[in-house]
């Protein structure tokens, strides 16, 4: 079954941590134990560009990210708003790169989309990754009317913050609200047509975006806090809001996202993929109907399989998802619409013509 995965770190992977994503998951793995690499995330990746295709994932939204930080010699991130620039730009040049060696293909308008689907379907191993661009956080927006810059380049998507307060809000763990400098960003977003994610946004940023911002939404990669009660997933009423918005929700594979208690290097993940179909079907119980529900793994996004399911192993192994939605009594129609129907629908009606 085809996979829209609404959040892949691509270019995250390949520029910043140098992974040749061409290469098979296990070379990548064999690669990093053979040079001695013991960071978190490393030696247990789960994407590539072969393991996409194995797994048919062929298409999704694919992330610039860079994020200021205010440290001085930390080892992630940006110290200044240029930087950010410089490396979001990095990853929209890999991208680029990739679409001249035919592994990916630019989709930035309605016709694109339904084209890519089409060939997919009609010839997927032969179809490259069908790609979607979205910003993680505003970091890399130098200035409010620098979107449009953004936009020109294929942005679609973008949410305004990742953990901790940035120049245009609060994010995850912390309780800070919106910065002037977001109100003219979203004035702009709104009236270019971009999808704001309202992933990672603070309680409070969440709320003053639900009273400001008209146009269309989604949370990229976001679970239910009823099962994981601290900030980083929805309430039921943040869940309701996407959906009475006719926007979707990615359901992630983040063990910090599904386990309650799991601190990285202290626990195992103890879950199954069976959680990620209990959010899944939590989400479908609060909307009434399965049009709001979908993938977006965040897989590699800073961490391998050591912090995903218990039973999981690759991205491939979302393909083990459909039979667990049937046992529960999805019909087909159903599991189609959360394994790519209602992104497709989602992106078909936010995409320019």
């Amino acid at each position: 079954m085809l996979i829209f995965d609404a959040h892949l770190d691509l270019a995250f992977n390949a520029v910043d941590w140098n992974r040749d994503l061409r290469m098979s998951v296990l070379e990548i793995r064999t690669h990093e134990i053979t040079l001695g690499m013991n960071d978190a995330g490393r030696r247990t990746n789960t994407v590539s560009f072969p393991e996409l295709k194995k797994g048919k994932v062929g298409v999704g939204v694919a992330t610039l990210f860079a994020r200021q930080e205010g440290a001085i010699n930390h080892p992630f991130g940006c110290t200044t708003p240029e930087a950010c620039f410089a490396v979001a730009m990095s990853h929209l040049h890999y991208y680029r790169a990739m679409e001249r060696s035919g592994w990916m293909k630019r989709i930035c308008t309605r016709g694109e989309l339904k084209q890519h689907v089409s060939d997919f379907n009609t010839n997927p191993e032969h179809t490259p990754f069908g790609y979607i661009t979205s910003m993680e956080c505003a970091d890399a927006v130098l200035t409010p009317d620098n979107i449009r810059e953004w936009y020109q380049n294929g942005l679609r998507a973008i949410g305004l913050t990742h953990y901790g307060p940035n120049r245009y809000g609060g994010g995850t763990r912390c309780e800070v609200g919106l910065a002037a400098d977001a109100l003219p960003l979203l004035r702009l977003i709104e009236e270019l047509g971009i999808a704001l994610d309202l992933t990672h946004l603070s309680d409070v940023a969440f709320t003053q975006v639900a009273d400001r911002f008209n146009g269309r939404v989604l949370a990229s990669h976001q679970n239910a806090r009823k099962f994981c009660d601290w900030q980083r997933q929805f309430t039921d009423e943040q869940i309701k809001f996407v959906i009475q918005r006719n926007g979707v929700l990615g359901m992630a594979l983040d063990a910090v996202m599904l386990q309650p208690g799991w601190v990285r290097g202290v626990s195992k993940p103890e879950v199954t993929l069976e959680c990620v179909v209990e959010n899944i079907d939590h989400i479908c119980q609060l909307a009434g109907n399965c049009r709001h529900v979908g993938i977006g793994s965040d897989l590699d996004g800073g961490y391998g399989f050591d912090q995903t399911p218990a039973d999981f192993n690759t991205i491939a192994d979302l393909q083990q998802l459909p039979a667990l939605l049937e046992k529960r009594g999805y019909s087909p129609a159903d599991v189609q619409s959360v394994m790519h129907g209602n992104w497709l629908r989602f992106f078909g009606e936010v995409l320019p013509n």
